[in-house]
């Protein structure tokens, strides 16, 4: 008769005070087969329910978990799994019912599916910042036992907890101290895709805080930094990119970074570039960072993949800022300049001008950038003969954008340094007007910093005697007389005030 009346599959008939009743007695029955009846019917709500389930449902489910028969416990925890998953039932509730004693009891039968589903229910716990103290007190050394286990989706489960566990200082701490580096950091050579990306994920947590790193390396012959580079070439991309982020939080500290260069890591991140490539521009960004790598990362070519990285990526912010800065860093040495011209790299900044994705602030950084390497003489030259049409016509474009004048300044300073050569000439003719424009507001401008650009930037271009032309009797040479006329007063007056010399001021 219970069973039949449990069959109904009206969300209201399910919920009724009746299935309530009908649920606590085969619940708190002695035999099997009732008992088993009531956690099927769990599973059936489990699927079906749409609402939350009411609080007195739960109390069916713990004298269930607590059951003598294991096929209960099962049946019973994995209608729980699916009610958490569906947030159908509160986690807090959850622990504050006790549920979690047999829950862990669970990971003691020596049953596959048993520990599968009790650690998948304990990972849906641990994901309450809440319930983490109550995971921590009693289920440690069990998760770490069962991430050891043979069958996969335990292990999935179990790492799957201990990732849950690392997402606050005080869980990763007493994890470390219960001895949770040594087996997450052996789980990165597991089989299963889902295990290393658990483990890796997990030790990228607790690397985030520097007191870790000497247990994280404390395992002989470099073997996290090993591990992770193996997993950095993983066909599986979301495994790849993870271990690559890990050795990012880890190359922090220098030391880290030194022992990732002597292991050879920029061959493997070379070919990240293609599959993964912000996470490991990300990391090379760091690496470069720190000047005695510099020199191993130009013979490596990395410059090369650099600029074709960047004409494949023109849109991508993360990709053009750490671009930026691994080029101004490796151009630092006479070397890496030559690596540079010889590279598409400086081409490559130069084709993300055009984009119309960037932000100013990323236009900002480009700008900066390239101004900064034209300083040197060879690149300014290689620059100037690379620069096209469409570039010079967005830097003209960008030049005149007064509601953003560091962005205007870095622009007219690229264009200020381009070697006036017949073809240069050529490039900037159709701007000439747009460009009279934009130095006049240049001129204009109080900052001194402006007025000497605008200046420098209006002889370099009456190199051209059609812009010579156009300059005569134009508003523009007005300004220019004025502020002329303005510096020849302002060196009038400071000789007015210069310190006397000693013969004037004796007697």
């Amino acid at each position: 008769m219970h069973s039949a009346h449990l069959l109904c599959d009206a969300e209201t008939e399910l919920l009724s005070n009746e299935s309530l009743h009908a649920l606590h007695r085969l619940a708190a029955s002695e035999d099997r087969d009732l008992q088993m009846t009531a956690a099927m019917y769990y599973l059936h709500l489990s699927h079906h329910l749409t609402s939350p389930l009411p609080d007195a449902f739960m109390e069916p489910v713990m004298a269930l978990l607590l059951s003598a028969d294991l096929d209960v416990q099962k049946t019973t925890s994995l209608s729980l799994v699916n009610l958490l998953v569906k947030n159908n039932v509160c986690k807090e509730l959850v622990t504050e019912m006790g549920m979690l004693v047999p829950m862990l009891e669970m990971f003691q039968s020596g049953d596959a599916t048993a520990q599968c589903h009790s650690c998948a229910c304990v990972t849906m716990l641990a994901s309450s910042e809440s319930n983490r103290e109550a995971v921590m007190v009693d289920g440690v050394i069990p998760l770490l036992a069962l991430a050891k286990s043979y069958d996969p989706k335990v292990q999935q489960n179990a790492t799957w907890a201990l990732l849950h566990l690392t997402q606050s200082d005080w869980s990763t701490r007493i994890l470390c101290e219960a001895g949770a580096i040594p087996v997450l950091v052996l789980l990165l050579q597991s089989s299963d895709s889902k295990v290393q990306f658990h483990s890796c994920t997990a030790l990228c947590n607790i690397a985030a805080d520097r007191e870790h790193h000497p247990k994280l390396l404390s395992m002989g012959g470099d073997f996290l930094l090993k591990s992770l580079l193996t997993l950095m070439s993983s066909t599986v991309q979301k495994n790849s990119s993870q271990a690559c982020r890990c050795l990012q939080t880890l190359s922090k500290n220098v030391l880290i970074q030194e022992q990732l260069m002597e292991l050879d890591c920029v061959l493997p991140l070379k070919a990240l570039l293609k599959t993964c490539p912000e996470s490991a521009i990300t990391l090379l960004s760091a690496l470069s960072a720190h000047p005695p790598n510099n020199e191993v990362l130009v013979s490596e070519g990395l410059l090369d993949e650099i600029g074709q990285l960047l004409h494949r990526h023109r849109s991508s912010p993360v990709i053009i800022t750490h671009s930026c800065k691994i080029i101004t860093d490796l151009c630092s040495s006479c070397m890496g300049q030559q690596a540079a011209m010889e590279s598409l790299c400086l081409s490559g900044l130069l084709c993300a001008l055009p984009s119309p994705a960037l932000s100013d602030e990323i236009l900002l950084l480009v700008t900066s950038h390239v101004h900064h390497l034209m300083a040197w003489g060879p690149v300014k030259s290689n620059l100037s003969l690379t620069i096209t049409s469409e570039q010079v016509s967005r830097l003209v474009k960008l030049s005149g954008q007064t509601q953003n004048p560091q962005l205007s300044y870095n622009s007219v300073a690229i264009i200020c340094k381009l070697e006036m050569t017949e073809e240069m000439i050529q490039l900037l003719r159709p701007h000439y007007v747009a460009m009279m424009s934009y130095l006049l507001v240049f001129l204009k401008n109080k900052d001194v910093k402006f007025q000497q650009l605008g200046i420098v930037t209006i002889f370099n271009l009456k190199k051209d005697g059609d812009f010579s032309s156009l300059l005569a009797n134009s508003e523009l040479e007005v300004q220019l007389r004025k502020v002329h006329a303005q510096t020849e007063e302002t060196r009038r007056l400071l000789q007015m005030i210069q310190p006397l010399s000693p013969a004037s001021v004796n007697p």
